[in-house]
């Protein structure tokens, strides 16, 4: 690895968990992945769990520091909405439940009874998403399993609060929790009380992107190598907030589409957009570095060819990315496309059968070969995002000049270049890392090397591969597909 300052940046996924670590030389991050370790969840006749311990076991094994210069931050990074709640004497009350588990399904409208969803929205400016934090601490509190809890904390901050960090609420991941307020910064009592959620829960204090948590615990830093004084710092806790910050921009109007498990499409702005139009664009309003605001929709993503990438190893086939992509490009470009964001999708299992079905339920071929799924797939979520770059502009009110495609799928190129024709706008492609580069970025904030996001983007692009895409000149079969695809899957509005 270069020579320069070091970092550590810990990166957990819904899949996978990686230790990376990084150099700034001044000019450029170089990373290199130290560990990497399963994040699957854990399915019991009790639901779908997050396995915390597990993941805190294999974070301090893969920080095992083999010599030669310290680091002089860590920080952690994770996906958002899921609660950690902890007892009194901060101990561990429960395992947290995984977004996936299939027990906040129709609590949203249960919810609507008590505080109207205009309401709602009108205090956290939150997409309706069946899992959002607050709805599954309704079912956890049916359940029972809010009874001995007393601080909830955000999967990062548990992470963080483990090596040795204050237990704190960054603020990145504490906006996806529909609890609170993104225009006034604070906890939003309005929600809570009219959910009907304990008070007690919502009582640590928040922490900014940049803060720093604390230093190493001694037993820590025994079993890892690593020196106590080695600080935690709170990066922006939420891939995608970390994402976000590692875009490469420079054009006054873009969009952005954080693309792995999940496809985060939105823009950056500076302050919540929480009116009518936005509510039924179904757009959330979550904090981005530097007070920003990301205006953005969730959509699914990967997780279409992951998953079922799962489904052919256990039929007996393992399929690399590589091969999957190569089979994709040679598949009609004119096969069947589905809603990628169909309930039916979302929850583990045979995806491929699931997406045969739903074409034939639609009145289309059902794709008869992987590599036709995975175009089917691919074809579904660039013509969704044009659907989403849409809403985005409605309610933005200015065009949008490019989409930066950064995480995983910026490797697709495949994806890459259906989502410029679908789009009808350039998309530039990396970084790839983007979750753990903007990770670092933050850190080197903390650590005073940089002072504004923009900085920070100067620095990504210096320190990552970037290609773009044009849209193909077939405009006239694009726009005919993205009417075809609107007509048969308008995207859901709140």
């Amino acid at each position: 690895m270069a020579s320069g300052k070091r970092y550590l940046a810990v990166d957990i996924g819904a899949g996978s968990g990686r230790v990376i670590s990084a150099a700034f030389d001044g000019h450029a991050v170089t990373m290199a992945e130290q560990a990497r370790f399963d994040t699957a969840p854990v399915q019991t006749r009790g639901g779908l769990w997050v396995d915390a311990l597990g993941i805190h076991r294999n974070i301090v094994a893969g920080l095992h520091h083999g010599g030669g210069e310290q680091p002089r931050s860590i920080a952690i990074d994770t996906w958002g909405v899921t609660p950690s709640l902890l007892t009194r004497s901060w101990t561990l009350a429960g395992n947290p439940v995984h977004y996936r588990d299939g027990r906040t399904i129709g609590i949203p409208e249960q919810i609507y009874r008590r505080i109207p969803k205009a309401a709602l929205y009108a205090e956290t400016g939150l997409q309706e998403l069946h899992f959002n934090t607050a709805f599954m601490l309704e079912a956890l509190q049916r359940d029972g399993l809010l009874d001995g809890a007393a601080h909830m904390l955000m999967l990062p901050d548990l992470f963080a609060f483990w090596l040795g960090g204050e237990p704190r609420l960054e603020r990145t991941n504490l906006s996806t929790t529909q609890v609170y307020d993104p225009a006034s910064g604070t906890w939003s009592t309005a929600a809570i009380n009219g959910i009907g959620l304990p008070d007690r829960l919502f009582t640590s204090p928040i922490a900014e992107s940049g803060d720093l948590l604390g230093t190493l615990l001694p037993e820590v830093s025994a079993s890892t190598g690593l020196s106590p004084e080695v600080r935690i710092v709170a990066t922006a806790s939420h891939d995608t907030a970390a994402s976000v910050a590692a875009v490469p921009a420079t054009t006054r109007t873009w969009a952005y589409i954080s693309s792995g498990t999940w496809s985060l499409m939105g823009i950056e702005i500076a302050a919540p957009v929480k009116t009518p139009a936005a509510m039924r664009a179904n757009l959330t309003n979550e904090v981005g570095v530097g007070g920003t605001i990301r205006l953005l929709r969730n959509v699914m993503g990967l997780w279409l060819i992951q998953e079922s990438r799962r489904q052919w190893a256990r039929e007996g086939t393992e399929w690399s990315h590589a091969e999957l992509a190569a089979l994709a490009e040679a598949a009609p470009g004119d096969g069947p496309v589905i809603d990628p964001d169909a309930l039916d999708l979302f929850s583990p299992g045979d995806l491929p059968g699931r997406i045969r079905a739903a074409c034939v339920e639609s009145g289309q071929p059902a794709p008869d070969s992987p590599g036709a799924i995975v175009r089917c797939a691919l074809e579904s979520l660039a013509q969704r995002y044009a659907q989403v770059l849409d809403l985005l502009e409605q309610v933005g009110g200015e065009r949008i000049e490019v989409v930066h495609v950064v995480g995983g799928g910026a490797l697709n190129r495949l994806l890459c270049q259906l989502t410029a024709n679908a789009c009808d706008r350039p998309v530039v492609a990396g970084p790839a890392e983007s979750t753990a580069l903007g990770n670092v970025l933050v850190q080197l904030m903390a650590d005073g090397e940089a002072s504004t996001l923009a900085d920070l983007r100067e620095i990504a692009r210096n320190s990552a591969r970037i290609e773009r895409y044009e849209p193909s000149p077939e405009r006239a079969l694009s726009a005919r597909r993205r009417e075809a695809f609107a007509v048969r899957f308008p995207v859901p509005l709140g």
